[in-house]
């Protein structure tokens, strides 16, 4: 399946690779983009400057509009075969007050959008989930699967990082987790993300459209965005760096994750885009994306400052009550129903992020 592809978000991170995926593999492709000032660093006056700003491919048609922009996302619509969801406000937010623009982004922003494919007749979607939906990852205990509280900031206080059995007390054993795990969001962004996996699965049950969430992992490579506060923890190691600073480290840095890089996600997006034609008019799947290798983030931390030739990272001991301890994906179920899976190898992906370029700081 080829056509035109729309691309929301297409002037970002991630979805600035999925755009040059799908032009690899000749789609046509329009990208409707708002250009946030707090992720964009050039706040564009004119439509010649907004294009600039957008850094798009030749070809592209680029549409500068907010996603809850009704009117602008029915034209943005016009002929499109295919929709690609990546606009939305990421990362742990600073504070609550964060929460309203959080959820009118994320969770309105994917309501407009898909009342507009409704009225348009498009039926094929795909969309950026995220990890977070889990809460804590998979953990094992004596008695089997166990799912952990919330980390009480007193042990964190008391540099007590690992989540324990809620019954007997004893440590847990991480495991990779897959998309048949409890749900259980911990932070506004994640609660949004679920919402916006609600949203698609009762549009596709409504109007018989057909949906995928790509639950991704953590996500870094060439052009992530840096020195923002909403940036994912590889961006802000990668600008400390570039500053001339140690990254620095929180908790003990045995945090485990499962770090996929951008070029991975957009490959894993065509593979959807592709893939969510085949299945039964009015479902809705998730599928984890990640390179099911675990690494802590220390070991991250390490890997990029030898890359760098930088100092090494300084372990701090501090905190984010809304972080998790432990998530890793098994990205099993993506490998089996769309043929996907990672390509590029941890030391290989963290040797090229070390001296690629980043996004310009956000003013």
């Amino acid at each position: 399946m080829t056509g035109l592809l729309l691309v929301t978000g297409g002037a970002g991170f991630i979805g600035g690779a999925v755009v040059a995926a799908a032009l690899g593999e000749g789609w046509r492709v329009r990208v409707l983009d708002s250009l946030r000032e707090d992720v964009h660093s050039v706040a564009a006056a004119s439509p010649g400057d907004a294009l600039q700003a957008a850094a798009l491919p030749h070809g592209v048609e680029f549409v500068r509009a907010d996603v809850r922009d009704a009117e602008a996302v029915r034209s943005a619509l016009d002929g499109v075969d295919a929709v690609c969801h990546q606009a939305g406000k990421v990362g742990l937010g600073v504070d609550f007050y964060d929460a309203a623009d959080y959820v009118a982004s994320n969770d309105l922003g994917t309501a407009v959008l898909l009342t507009e494919m409704t009225r348009a007749g498009i039926g094929a979607y795909v969309f950026a989930s995220s990890m977070v939906v889990y809460g804590e990852g998979a953990y094992r205990s004596s008695r089997g699967r166990v799912r952990p509280l919330p980390r009480a900031a007193a042990d964190l206080d008391a540099g007590r990082f690992e989540p324990r059995d809620p019954e007997t007390g004893e440590p847990l054993e991480p495991e990779l987790i897959g998309e048949s795990e409890p749900l259980d969001p911990r932070n506004v962004y994640a609660s949004t993300k679920l919402a916006q996996e609600h949203l698609a699965a009762s549009w596709a049950r409504s109007t018989g459209g057909r949906a995928i969430g790509l639950r991704y992992h953590n996500v870094y490579g060439p052009g992530m965005p840096q020195n923002t506060p909403y940036a994912e923890v590889a961006s802000l190691f990668r600008s400390a760096l570039a500053r001339g600073e140690a990254p620095r480290v929180f908790e003990d840095g045995g945090q485990r994750r499962d770090f996929v890089h951008v070029r991975d996600v957009a490959a894993a997006n065509l593979a959807a885009v592709h893939g969510v034609g085949e299945q039964a008019e009015g479902t809705f799947r998730a599928f984890n994306v990640g390179s099911s290798t675990v690494h802590t983030i220390g070991d991250m931390a390490a890997a990029l400052s030898r890359a760098a030739g930088g100092a090494e990272p300084v372990v701090t001991g501090e905190y984010r009550l809304g972080d998790v301890r432990h998530i890793t994906a098994s990205s099993a179920l993506i490998r089996a129903e769309l043929g996907w899976s990672a390509a590029v190898p941890f030391d290989e992906g963290m040797r090229e992020f070390a001296a690629a370029p980043l996004r310009s700081a956000v003013r």
